[in-house]
């Protein structure tokens, strides 16, 4: 499970990796102009997959379909950066993962498999379910500063919040 969940967050990494290729520091011709029409008042805004490469972020909390949620112990002990190479790393609780990421179309994620480590993390943790979940993740979008994976099938919604980059020894 963490295996699938370390592969999906790669994949993520991977996406925006490769969306951060493009020097374009403008929108294409064919972009909808900045003041086009939101579907709903609540929808989020979507960013490119550029804006993904380079950034580190925390889980905050998981919400699935079915309206429950949870929320890690720490924070800081479920992290992604996307690199932008199109690698991605992340913590999950008590293991440490590699893997790729890949954004071929804006709010669209791919994560390839993830390398982790199989340490047994204490009681409680999420990181069964994060690993699960890896490989599930199909979109993204940042709004309001945090970023949302979304898996398929609307399973759930995974929100992040920025994380401060790792101390450097």
């Amino acid at each position: 499970m963490i295996a699938r969940l370390m592969l999906a967050a790669n994949l993520g990494l991977a996406c925006a990796t490769l969306a951060a290729c493009n020097p374009s520091a403008s929108p294409p011709a064919t972009s909808p102009p900045p003041s086009a029409p939101v579907a709903t008042p609540s929808a989020p805004t979507t960013i490119v997959a550029g804006d993904l490469a380079g950034t580190s972020w925390q889980l905050v909390k998981f919400s699935s379909s079915d309206g429950s949620t949870r929320e890690p112990d720490d924070r800081s002990k479920y992290t992604l950066a996307f690199q932008p190479d199109g690698s991605v790393v992340a913590r999950i609780d008590c293991n440490r993962g590699r893997g790729t990421w890949k954004s071929t179309e804006p709010g669209q994620l791919q994560l390839g498999p993830l390398a982790t480590t199989r340490m047994m993390c204490p009681e409680g943790s999420m990181d069964t379910r994060v690993a699960t979940d890896w490989d599930a993740v199909r979109t993204y979008t940042i709004k309001d500063g945090h970023l949302f994976l979304s898996l398929m099938a609307d399973a759930g919604i995974y929100e992040y919040e920025p994380a401060s980059p790792p101390a450097q020894n």
